[in-house]
């Protein structure tokens, strides 16, 4: 039986559970035909988030080996998965692909909506890898059956650390791009597969981050932040400005790096130095730059006296939880460790979820004959409620934390600071004049 809601359901419960996720850029249309495309780095939780940010219901091509999966393959096949098979899975199933083809065509011709990750692999690189030309296929296909185009749009997943719990996720959704010139074209004709295979590249490159290493990303973070803080002015500060300055400073490096000025190099040190100190007084480039003043400081305690009263909540919860949350780390990283760094996150997820229903159930069993029925029903449901209201206390309670401690850090070592804005300030004139050289000689 396909439950294609069932996706909606445990794809925001998992993965805003481990993230906090952001969506920005372009809506997705709430109902026809659409193609979804995204970059593959974060194995399972990839599709989740692009159901999240969809909005709608989203059925997926999937890899054979999925629907056979022990631990996840009825999930697979409850949301309306749609099988691909690879030659490295079963090359006696490659012909099988001409049916699931034509059962996407004709999902796409009735108003569905399509997910389909064209790299064809998740993977931990630090850019795109090259596309597979699935998705133009499929596009033109499903075309040739509507008698026209239809939006194929381009969703970047952006971690800023990817395996941290409760860190950031953004998805960044790009405006349609038009293809309408493509679709009287055969789905064999390489030259109009190869086209549309290239626009949808482009539309996804507009919406991820592709470094040259990895090497890169706090050398990158770190010079956008910067610029940003000091010269960034009034410009927006949303998911999409982030990676949009990310993608400027990652083009002006690798310019920089062809070029034969090493010039560059010293102001990275210099960034990478300056970053180190900021890291260890516990600010942020922006943090560094704002101050805060005692009426403002009251009137932020007086705002979080509530917090005061709640805190018992994460620090029960904290005990009560540890044991399934250390069980949960545990098997996921053994898990991983065979299968590649890029399905940790998937794991942590799935386990989590089994662990955590095991051990609501163990309590409920144990308060039974302690409590009566009742009590153990009723623990199956403030359980889960409780856990989640940890979580977001234990959140809470940390950043008043690292507000209240930067408020005293500044009128501690206040003369320590002036030097590192104006320090900062230097940087972010220095990363300019090399923006504007980059731009000047690009043609």
């Amino acid at each position: 039986m396909q439950l294609p809601w069932l996706m909606s359901v445990v794809s925001n419960l998992g993965v805003r559970a481990y993230y906090r996720v952001t969506v920005a850029g372009a809506r997705v249309p709430a109902e026809g035909p659409v193609l979804l495309v995204a970059n593959h780095n974060n194995s399972l939780v990839d599709p989740a988030l692009v159901v999240c940010a969809a909005d709608r219901v989203v059925r997926f091509l999937a890899k054979w080996p999925l629907f056979t999966d022990p631990l996840i393959g009825w999930l697979v096949k409850a949301v309306g998965s749609v099988p691909v098979y690879r030659q490295q899975d079963d090359p006696t199933k490659l012909s099988q692909n001409l049916d699931s083809f034509r059962d996407v065509h004709s999902a796409i011709a009735g108003g569905h909506a399509i997910g389909i990750f064209p790299e064809g692999i998740s993977h931990s690189s630090s850019q795109l890898a090259p596309l597979k030309t699935g998705a133009a296929r499929i596009a033109i296909g499903a075309g040739q059956r509507i008698g026209r185009d239809f939006p194929i749009i381009a969703m970047g997943l952006v971690f800023r650390d990817r395996d941290v719990f409760r860190s950031e996720a953004h998805v960044i959704i790009s405006e349609t791009f038009p293809w309408g010139d493509l679709v009287t074209k055969d789905v064999n004709d390489r030259d109009a597969v190869r086209e549309l295979t290239r626009r949808i590249e482009a539309a996804m490159r507009s919406v991820t981050i592709n470094l040259e290493q990895w090497e890169d990303e706090p050398l990158v973070h770190a010079a956008a932040e910067v610029w940003h803080t000091e010269l960034g002015g009034r410009q927006a500060d949303d998911a999409v400005a982030k990676v949009e300055r990310i993608a400027v400073t990652t083009s002006a490096l690798r310019a920089l790096r062809s070029g034969t000025d090493d010039s560059w190099r010293e102001v990275a040190g210099a960034l990478q130095e300056h970053v180190r100190e900021l890291r260890r007084l516990g600010l942020t480039p922006a943090e560094l730059k704002g101050d805060v003043h005692v009426g403002e400081a009251v009137e932020w305690t007086v705002a979080r006296i509530p917090l005061i009263v709640v805190l018992p909540v994460s620090i029960i919860g904290g005990a009560v939880f540890w044991l399934p949350k250390y069980v949960t780390a545990r098997a996921a990283d053994r898990m991983s460790a065979s299968e590649g760094e890029d399905t940790l996150v998937t794991y942590r997820v799935l386990v989590g979820a089994v662990v955590f229903l095991i051990w609501f159930l163990v309590v409920a069993g144990v308060l039974w004959p302690i409590a009566g029925l009742g009590w153990a029903l009723l623990s199956l449901v403030i359980q889960p409620l409780w856990a989640f209201a940890a979580l977001a206390v234990g959140e809470r309670r940390q950043h008043a934390w690292q507000a209240a401690r930067r408020f005293f850090l500044r009128r501690r070592v206040r003369p320590h600071l002036e030097v590192l804005r104006e320090r900062q300030h230097e940087l972010a004139d220095r990363l300019h004049r090399l923006y504007e050289r980059v731009a000047s000689s690009t043609p």
